[in-house]
């Protein structure tokens, strides 16, 4: 599940008290939300008592974000911030998650395009883009960065061309334009993170406006245990 809500101006530019309530805020939202959908298993007293559960957003070494709740290890969670919002998505049935807001204003004629994007990946988002290259770079970008943020290293340790989106993946799955696509590792990522051997990530990607939101999902369980 995901929410957003207005990036005060003070937010962006200073990463200080204001930003961080803005996230607690949205995963207070989310929390609330996931609490009432019947047979979750968030539905405990951690989630009732704030008091003694207070919500705190840490993050790792690669700046990957953690949810704590109280002292206690709360469901995944990843952020991003686009079209003057901030976007939270949130799990809690076991894998990992990533989320990423990306703008078509972001990938101008001169952006290195080469470098990013394999030529068949980039030939397909131009037919689901109708033929605009910022919004199918922006689908591609974000559809990568929301990879990257789910294995908690963003472009840390993975190159953008070792993320390979599948030409014939994407599938319409709703009346909004929303898709979802099938994403594999190749080269050092794959050497990096072996768990992604042999599996690919579900994405699912948003048309919001000028941008495009995509959210990655990614199950370190063993296969089978599923």
């Amino acid at each position: 599940m995901y929410a957003c809500a207005p990036c005060v101006a003070e937010s962006i530019a200073g990463h200080g008290a204001s930003r961080t309530a803005d996230k607690v805020h949205l995963v207070s939202v989310l929390l609330e939300h996931l609490a009432g959908m019947e047979g979750s298993p968030w539905t405990d007293r951690r989630l009732s008592n704030r008091a003694a559960f207070p919500i705190q957003v840490v993050r790792g070494l690669l700046g990957r974000p953690h949810l704590l709740l109280g002292e206690q290890r709360g469901p995944a969670i990843s952020f991003s911030e686009g079209g003057g919002k901030i976007w939270a998505a949130l799990c809690a049935d076991g894998p990992d998650i990533g989320i990423d807001a990306a703008g078509a204003d972001e990938f101008q004629r001169e952006y290195p395009f080469h470098r990013v994007f394999h030529p068949q990946e980039l030939h397909h988002a131009l037919r689901l883009a109708k033929g605009d290259l910022e919004k199918a770079s922006a689908l591609l970008w974000s559809i990568k960065e929301a990879v990257v943020k789910a294995l908690g290293c963003a472009f840390h340790l993975v190159d953008p061309r070792q993320i390979t989106v599948s030409p014939s993946a994407g599938v319409v799955v709703g009346e909004n334009g929303e898709y979802t696509f099938h994403v594999g590792l190749s080269g050092k990522a794959l050497a990096r993170f072996p768990i992604a051997v042999g599996r690919s990530f579900w994405v699912r990607s948003l048309p919001q406006s000028k941008m495009w939101l995509s959210i990655a999902l990614l199950d370190r369980r063993p296969a089978g245990c599923e």
